[in-house]
């Protein structure tokens, strides 16, 4: 009844598929390309689509998640084997704007960073337990899930905490179905949205908190992510895994 997705790529008649959400730049962007290099065929997401193995949708409509998984479904021929929650937005949100603007950016940043990772973990969960197959799940977290974040980022940490809470759910009350979760805390990457808030912070001497002494690339948390979703035991179903150049140790 379980299969490993190994074991499936090495079938010619069927090719392993993984759903990659936010997979248009930055760390997204790498994940994708290191799956297909691996032989999967990666199905993307966007806000705007880029190519034609990208679904377009806007994670701030509460219909979204559902076309996004039914499309990919679609495209799929009706397999889906790896999940990866990528997809976030980063705004500050101070405490002196208005309570609605502030209530209204919460909202906006929850939806897309927990909320929409969460409709589409119960899709694929669902899905793999019905179908009796095995399944995974990589979920691109945070350190401010578990250290916090800035004075105008509560919804960012509150997010990426449960985003957290919810992995370990999954792994917890799903491996004995063959549905495996991990999760993985970066911390600063090179990417537009942390160079916005690293600029933010004073830039260059934000990095005296780095003991690495650099920011992580985009490929450093790809090569991660390609290792839960292809590579690491199911024995590690539940890991949370940092990579944040030791700025934050537990």
């Amino acid at each position: 009844m379980r299969m490993a997705m190994e074991q499936a790529m090495t079938q010619t008649s069927e090719l392993a598929t993984a759903l990659v959400t936010g997979s248009s730049r930055g760390i997204g962007a790498a994940i994708a390309e290191r799956l297909r290099a691996r032989g999967l065929r990666v199905i993307g997401h966007a806000r705007t689509a880029i190519d034609v193995d990208t679904i377009a949708a806007d994670l701030n409509d509460p219909t979204a998640a559902a076309r996004i998984w039914d499309e990919a479904l679609e495209r799929s021929g009706g397999r889906i084997d790896c999940l990866v929650n990528n997809a976030g937005l980063f705004e500050a949100n101070p405490i002196d704007r208005s309570d609605i603007e502030w209530l209204d950016n919460w909202e906006d940043t929850l939806r897309i960073n927990l909320t929409a990772a969460a409709e589409l973990s119960r899709f694929a969960v669902r899905g793999w337990l019905a179908e009796g197959r095995a399944g995974r799940i990589v979920h691109i977290a945070s350190r401010a899930g578990y250290r916090g974040d800035s004075p105008d980022h509560w919804h960012y940490a509150a997010a990426k905490g449960g985003m957290i809470a919810m992995h370990k759910t999954i792994a917890r009350h799903y491996a004995i179905k063959g549905v495996m979760s991990y999760a993985i805390c970066p911390g600063f990457t090179d990417t537009a949205m942390a160079g916005d808030y690293l600029d933010s912070r004073g830039g260059p001497g934000l990095l005296a908190d780095i003991p690495l002494g650099r920011v992580a690339t985009p490929d450093e948390i790809a090569a991660i992510a390609e290792f839960c979703a292809l590579d690491a035991p199911e024995s590690m179903t539940g890991a949370v895994i940092d990579a944040n150049g030791a700025s934050y140790v537990r």
